[in-house]
Parts: structure tokens; C-alpha cells; sequence
């Protein structure tokens, strides 16, 4: 039979002695002052003192028991742990249930204390430092590679952590984790030049659990691929500009060869799509560098979504989409207009091209008083799940013919997902298979902005 909490085989031993050998112990006692009375009345009828005889029998019993108290609160405070007394009846039974209760107690405490050392040393040896603190948010433990990456010393120990790690990021971190699931990303402050990813867990009360790891070289290795795609960028840009400039010229000849002109367009298409990749890494690149410029301008939501409509329907002539819009919302957005507007043209440009022509794009702005959200819903190719979590990666594509027969660059959300965190915001893709898709930017709550309020 199923047992919810299961009782060690050592306390199912003591509770058979309990219920099983209890009696037997007590009959040792009434044995004993059944003889003593027997004894005390044969001689007192002698003697014709029969009760005073009995009363000394009751005493010598008594006196007995409180010989066997002395001894067991005597092995209780100064012996626990040796053998305890040879005593019989109930004061025998209680020393072996006490011995037998502190022998369990001392083998789960020395599982636990192997357990605790096993544990410790495996944290120890660890290359990810390690910070426990508790509910008061001091320091409790740590491990060598948290006294090589923080400087923690022994001195440390019942410091608050905050005292320790002052970076304002941590300090939102800290108090905030649940806004950034995957840590946060902090430059050291005992170390030149040396970057960490923290993250926290909590538990109990508000114990935390801190593993963080030196991630200085991969922080690097980002710098130096931004440093060298910025740098190519501008290097490509004015070769570009004079092929183009050369390939327009000759396009334009009104004596030039059928064969030749034809290739010339060609060159000159594929000109436009290197420009149009060369810009966009160049914004990418500008949006990666300018994280910390303020993005506090008040957007009126109204104006932005009329002017982005009627880009969406110039840029529609060619596919014939029926375009919607749907604002069911009076707040206006703070942050970067030119940054916004192009992220979502960008939405709406994507969904334009992906839709085949007749479908139907709606581009929405609503409210639930918590968050933002802008919001474009097409009917067009959708896209396989499996694909969803890496849209917004460079140069990913799901289907690379496609893109380049609508000149996609394939960095188009990836500066979308750039624009929407410098705006303390994320995308939400929502799609299936020849159904459509719904992208949608959930602004935070702080970017909103009511006239009236």
C-alpha cells in the first residue's frame, strides 16, 4: 500500500518496540512492587506492623524509581551520546526509545552534513562564481571563482551584496528579475575591461542563489564583429556609390546595345540590393552603439499610424491588398519617432511582400492600460512554428529564394528587435502555415503617454 510520507526502517523498529514491548516493561515495575508489598506484608504480619511495613515497601519503591530518574536525567545531560544505563521498566523503555531516536537523528545528520560537504565541494569546484545570501540580502557563502571575478573576501561576509555589486543595471536586476529572465550582462568594476552575466535565482523568503560567469571574451568577440561589419559598411558604400552612379549612365544610353542593357539592369538591381544590405547594417550597427541617447519625444500615435497608412498604400499599388487600420487606442508613445516609424514600416513592408496579392493587412494600435500594442495581421504564406524563435536573428531566412526575389536583406527585424528593446519593448510573432501572421510590439507601460492624465 502507497504511503505518502515513508518512515525509515529504523523508526518502523521503534514504533514496533513502542506499541509491542511497552507493556512488558511496565510489568517489570508492577513485578517488582507486587514483591516489595509481598514481602513488606509477610514481614509486617510477623511483626504486627502490617500497613507501616507496606507504606516502607511504597517508599523503597519510590525511591528506586527516583534512583532511575537521577540516572536518566543524568545520561541525558552529560552522556547523550554514550551508552545509556541498564534500567528495566518503564525508565528502561524511555532510555532505549531516547538512544534509538538519537542514533536515527545522528545518521540522517551525517547524511546531511556528506550531502552539504559533497555539495559544497561541487560548487567549489565550479568556474561560474557562486553567491548565497540571505533574506536580509548579506552575503552567507561563496566560492573561489566569486573571490577571483567580484574581489570577495573573507571581511565580506554579512555585507549586504548590493554593497558589493553597485553597477545601477544589477541594482534594477536585483530587484526586478523577473523583467529579464536570462540575467543581465554588467562591466566590473575591479576588473579593466571585463564583463560578467549574472543571474539570480530566488528562493525561501528572499534568500538569493547569484551564478554569474566571465563572458569578457565572447563581450569581445561581439565588439569586434560590430567594429568589423561597421568598418566594411563604410568601406563598401563609396565603391557602391560609383558603380551605381557608372551602371545608371550606361543604363541610360539611348544607343546601347538590347544585351547590354539588359545586363546593365541587372547590375544596376543587384547594386540597389547591396545598398539597401550596406545601409541597413550601418543602422544596425548605429542602433547597437547609441543604447544610452534619450528616447523621450511624445509620438502621436493617430499622426504616425495615418502617415505609415499611407506609405503602406503607396507601396501596395503593385499587390492589390485590401490594408486596414485599427486604432482603438487614445495614448501616445514616448521614445524615437524616426527609430519607431522605420521599425514599423518595416512590419508593414514585410507583411505587403509576404502576403500573395488580394490578401488583407490590418495595422493596429491598442491599449489594455498596462502595455501598447502595435499590431500588423496579414493573410499571407505564414510561417512554420520552428521557425518563429529565430526570425529575428541576422540573415535569417526562412526561405532564402523568397527573399531574394522580394530583396530582402534579412536584417529587417533584426533592427526591428534592436529599435523595440532600446524602447524597453519585444515582438511577439504569432503565425501557421499558409494562414498568415500577426506581429505584434508590446510597449511597456512607462512609454505610454495620455494627454489628459
Amino acid at each position: 500500500m502507497y504511503e505518502p510520507y515513508p518512515v525509515p526502517e529504523l523508526a518502523r523498529e521503534h514504533q514496533k518496540f513502542l506499541y509491542s514491548s511497552l507493556w512488558t516493561f511496565a510489568k517489570q515495575d508492577l513485578r517488582l512492587l507486587v514483591f516489595l508489598l509481598i514481602i513488606a506484608g509477610c514481614i509486617g504480619l510477623g511483626i504486627g506492623y502490617l500497613w507501616i511495613c507496606l507504606g516502607i515497601a511504597c517508599l523503597i519503591f519510590f525511591g528506586i524509581q527516583l534512583r532511575s530518574l537521577y540516572l536518566v536525567n543524568d545520561w541525558i545531560s552529560n552522556r547523550p551520546y554514550d551508552v545509556p544505563p541498564n534500567l528495566n521498566g518503564i525508565w528502561g523503555a524511555l532510555l532505549f526509545n531516547v538512544y534509538r531516536s538519537q542514533r536515527q537523528e545522528r545518521i540522517v545528520q551525517s547524511e546531511m552534513v556528506g550531502l552539504i560537504d559533497r555539495t559544497q565541494s561541487s560548487l567549489v569546484a565550479l568556474s561560474e562564481a557562486i553567491i548565497l545570501t540571505d533574506d536580509s540580502h548579506q552575503i552567507e557563502w561563496w566560492n573561489p571563482a566569486a573571490e577571483k571575478l567580484f574581489g570577495i573576501q573573507a571581511v565580506d561576509r554579512g555585507r549586504n551584496l548590493l554593497t558589493i555589486i553597485r553597477q545601477p543595471d544589477f541594482i534594477e536586476y536585483f530587484h526586478n528579475t523577473h523583467q529579464a529572465p536570462d540575467g543581465v550582462k554588467i562591466k566590473l568594476v575591479n576588473h579593466d575591461n571585463k564583463y560578467a552575466q549574472i543571474k539570480l535565482t530566488r528562493f525561501g523568503n528572499e534568500s538569493r542563489l547569484l551564478v554569474a560567469h566571465d563572458i569578457t571574451r565572447m563581450k569581445n568577440l561581439e565588439q569586434m564583429r560590430s567594429d568589423f561589419v561597421d568598418n566594411i559598411s563604410h568601406e563598401l558604400r563609396t565603391p557602391l556609390t560609383v558603380l551605381s552612379g557608372y551602371i545608371e549612365t550606361f543604363t541610360d544610353q539611348e544607343d546601347i546595345n538590347p544585351r547590354w542593357k539588359r545586363a546593365f539592369e541587372q547590375m544596376q538591381s543587384q547594386t540597389k540590393r547591396m545598398n539597401a544590405l550596406v545601409n541597413d547594417l550601418l543602422l544596425l550597427s548605429r542602433l547597437e552603439n547609441e543604447k544610452q541617447i534619450a528616447k523621450n519625444q511624445i509620438i502621436e500615435m493617430p499622426s504616425l499610424m495615418n502617415h505609415l497608412f499611407d506609405d503602406a498604400q503607396a507601396y501596395n499599388i503593385d499587390y492589390g491588398h485590401t490594408l486596414n487600420l485599427d486604432i482603438d487606442s487614445h495614448c501616445d508613445l514616448i521614445g524615437s519617432d524616426m527609430e519607431l516609424a522605420s521599425a514599423f514600416s518595416n512590419l508593414i513592408t514585410n507583411a505587403i511582400k509576404y502576403t500573395p496579392k488580394g490578401g488583407t493587412i490590418t495595422i493596429g494600435w491598442h491599449d489594455d492600460g498596462e502595455r501598447g500594442y502595435f499590431s500588423v495581421q496579414d493573410t499571407g504564406i505564414g510561417i512554420d512554428p520552428k521557425h518563429l524563435p529565430r526570425l529575428t536573428e541576422r540573415f535569417y531566412r526562412v526561405d532564402s529564394a523568397r527573399s531574394r526575389q522580394t530583396g530582402g536583406t534579412g536584417l529587417g527585424l533584426a533592427i526591428v528587435k534592436h529599435v523595440l528593446m532600446q524602447h524597453g519593448a519585444h515582438i511577439e510573432i504569432e503565425s501557421k502555415e499558409n494562414e498568415g501572421s500577426t506581429f505584434i510590439a508590446v510597449f511597456p507601460k512607462e512609454r505610454l503617454y495620455k494627454m489628459h492624465e
